[in-house]
């Protein structure tokens, strides 16, 4: 397994230098995850520069992510924008020799991506995910990246199962699993019982995952239910189990800290590279 970062701020694509990236790599990060705000506009000479500051570094770009339409919005026009998005993120993926391309399902709340909308469980919203995947995955194939899509209870991707689902539909050895066991925690029990909820999607889609998102969770103190996530080792997640499975199910993928403020960070790392260590498992830093 490789330690990486999803930065709270990300770093400037365009303005990288070989200081900034050398500087990530003497924290003990093994790659980098990249948000391209206008995948569409992205040129390649600038994008071939990334990867020469990259490589100088010894630092990989670890994921390739970026902004673009929801895959699910029911305007087909602004769909296909969002598949042409997500298309060009596949070709800037190959440019980098990134590990992984990251996709989110989408939904259909305004605010965001990950709100809720009662219509994002709705088989109309599955169908328009797997149309659009479709479309990227034949792109994925060609350019010979891997996508890591994400899933959320609040999304069309709520479960285990209906990630296989969709695995299933689109039918692509492209499109894989970007793990957040996090994000199907949706009730007190699973809360109480991560273990339960980790081994359900380590059974189903251990063999699909090619990167995680490492964080934790602890129900907030307050009169009805708030998950709220924390720095990891100081919630309820079985890191044990989460860390061994993915050791056995993905050896070679990302273990990414994210959504921490900079100065969470430090002690984020220090956990993880610690239980690895406990657990003899290894964690390329």
């Amino acid at each position: 397994m490789k330690l990486g970062l999803v930065p709270y701020t990300p770093y400037d694509w365009r303005t990288m230098t070989v200081e900034a990236a050398q500087d990530v790599r003497q924290l003990g990060y093994r790659g980098l995850s990249f948000f391209f705000d206008a995948p569409l506009d992205a040129d390649d000479a600038t994008v071939t520069r990334l990867r020469e500051v990259l490589r100088a570094a010894d630092l990989d770009a670890a994921q390739a992510n970026g902004k673009y339409e929801a895959l699910v919005n029911p305007d087909d026009t602004l769909r296909a924008l969002g598949v042409r998005a997500l298309s060009a993120l596949c070709r800037i993926g190959r440019q980098l020799d990134a590990h992984s391309i990251y996709v989110r399902p989408g939904g259909m709340n305004p605010n965001g991506h990950w709100y809720a909308h009662p219509d994002n469980h709705t088989p109309a919203t599955f169908d328009r995910l797997i149309d659009s995947l479709r479309q990227v995955s034949a792109v994925a194939e060609t350019e010979g990246v891997i996508l890591g899509i994400e899933g959320h209870v609040l999304s069309a991707l709520d479960t285990p199962e209906r990630v296989v689902d969709l695995f299933d539909a689109v039918g692509s050895p492209a499109l894989q699993f970007n793990l957040d066991p996090v994000n199907f925690i949706g009730t007190v029990r699973d809360v109480h019982d991560t273990t339960r909820v980790l081994n359900a999607l380590f059974d189903q889609l251990g063999a699909r995952t090619v990167a995680t998102h490492a964080k934790d969770l602890a129900l907030g103190n307050a009169l009805v239910v708030h998950i709220e996530e924390v720095i990891p080792g100081q919630g309820t997640l079985d890191y044990a189990l989460f860390l061994r499975r993915l050791e056995q199910s993905c050896p070679d993928g990302y273990v990414f800290i994210e959504h921490l403020p900079p100065e969470s960070v430090p002690a984020a790392r220090a956990f993880i590279t610690a239980e690895a260590a406990r657990l003899g498992l290894r964690l390329e830093i």
